[in-house]
């Protein structure tokens, strides 16, 4: 038996709520990342703020590569590394001290906020339903930010079979991963593992100009190397809804503008883009063949919409005890 859930999605709030309405009832709230934009130890409170106040009784969060101060040792080397040497008092002040913006996650556990390291996780709901989740922030990167790896040494990510819902701060390669510059985000570890677990949903961020959701069909057997190209059946795939669908652009005339900016607002104005993939939608999601893809990177890159929607998406959970 299972039971209908309604996840709130939103990831690179970079301190602040961007207009997510709080009063939007959810049984999962999940933040995918870039908590703060540069890590302030103010930024985090905000979002801590802004999360304890969304209505949902278990609100799942993990950083993003802007959250360096919750990868301690990367923290500790920026500040060492530092062209000038940097006063302890001035960094404690803006940044906090050493693991003081972890603490921070032990004093929300009231308001149902948990963070989450990488790995696997298992929650039984307030609705009764049963969630295996898979969490990992690390994104692939030469970069001296938080929670990344270098592309040539690669990552694994060690998703069970069985997981529901897999969130990570980054996409994987081919999926809602490419950017304005049309360079994707490349991580082919990440699709690897996710084709091969094939979970209900996989959401993510940090691509901001990859916003959108797309429910994929797997192909038949996995690749010994999956791919975009070799495991998704796109013939079978459906885009669900994307950036270029609220944004207007130069090739647009004046009708087609208009009704991309009506579009965009009825989301917002609705609390986020909603979708549901449960039995007797139209799309309903076969468990196992199909997985969800959601980018809710919330931090627009453009002047004609600054912020992107939430995500509210409902799908069928199986009840705790079966």
């Amino acid at each position: 038996m299972e039971v209908r859930t309604r996840f709130l999605i939103v990831s690179d709030t970079h301190g602040d709520s961007f207009g997510v309405h709080k009063g939007q009832r959810a049984d999962v709230a999940i933040h995918c990342g870039d908590l703060t934009e540069e890590s302030k130890i103010s930024e985090l409170r905000t979002t801590l703020r802004f999360l304890a106040e969304l209505d949902a009784p278990l609100k799942l969060v993990i950083p993003g590569n802007h959250d360096f101060t919750l990868d301690v040792p990367t923290f500790r080397r920026r500040v060492a590394e530092a062209a000038q040497p940097l006063e302890p008092e001035l960094v404690s002040k803006e940044f906090g001290d050493y693991g003081e913006a972890r603490s921070l996650f032990e004093e929300t556990k009231k308001d149902g906020i948990i963070f989450l390291d990488e790995g696997n996780h298992e929650f039984t709901l307030a609705n009764g339903a049963q969630l295996k989740i898979y969490a990992s922030p690390f994104t692939p990167s030469k970069g001296g930010w938080g929670f990344q790896y270098a592309p040539e040494t690669g990552h694994q990510f060690s998703i069970d079979q069985g997981v529901d819902v897999v969130i990570t701060h980054g996409p994987p390669l081919g999926v809602m991963d490419l950017t304005d510059s049309r360079v994707r985000g490349w991580c082919p570890d990440l699709f690897g593992a996710v084709a091969r677990a094939r979970p209900r949903m996989h959401c993510f961020g940090h691509i901001h100009e990859g916003w959108g959701a797309k429910l994929v069909t797997w192909r038949d057997k996995v690749s010994e190397k999956p791919s975009h190209f070799t495991d998704i059946d796109n013939s079978r795939s459906v885009v669900v809804e994307k950036l270029t669908n609220i944004l207007p652009n130069r090739f647009d005339d004046a009708d087609s503008s208009l009704e991309k900016e009506l579009k965009a607002r009825a989301y917002l104005r609705g609390g986020g883009a909603t979708i549901s993939h449960c039995k007797g939608d139209e799309h309903a999601l076969q468990v196992g063949y199909q997985t969800l893809f959601v980018n809710a990177a919330i931090e627009g890159t453009h002047d004609a919409l600054p912020y992107h929607p939430a995500w509210i998406v409902d799908l069928d959970l199986r009840r705790s005890g079966n």
